[in-house]
């Protein structure tokens, strides 16, 4: 048993050597390869984070206009059946009036305001 022993400990050496030549040289390619993939490389997690956060922006942005449609289209919907919601938007927008109807629009002059005092 001790005779198997000794000849472990003359492996203890060469387990030292792959230590540490080997496994460092490992180590530091593997590191080397990690900080190229995350910081250089054209698919690099910091461009795919990126361009990850600028897709959920245009999706923001499509679901936004999809409900703005949406909108428009039920209001477009409700002023071409009713005549009196046609007439209404044409008064309100368009300062369109009847034969014989006068419209006044006042304008308030803004300079002349003053700030109320709390």
């Amino acid at each position: 048993m001790k005779a198997l022993i000794k000849e472990i400990k003359p492996k203890s050496a060469t387990y030292k050597f792959l230590q540490k030549y080997i496994v460092t040289k490992y180590f530091v390619t593997i590191f080397l390869f990690l900080i190229w993939m995350v910081f250089f490389d054209n698919t690099s997690f910091l461009v795919v984070n990126e361009l990850n956060n600028e897709v959920n922006r245009y999706e923001q942005q499509l679901a936004y206009y999809k409900d703005e449609y949406r909108k428009n289209d039920d209001f477009y919907k409700k002023l071409m059946n009713n005549k009196s919601e046609k007439e209404k938007f044409a008064r309100e927008n368009y300062f369109m009036k009847k034969p014989n109807e006068e419209i006044f629009i006042l304008v308030v002059d803004s300079s002349n305001i003053k700030p109320v005092a709390n």
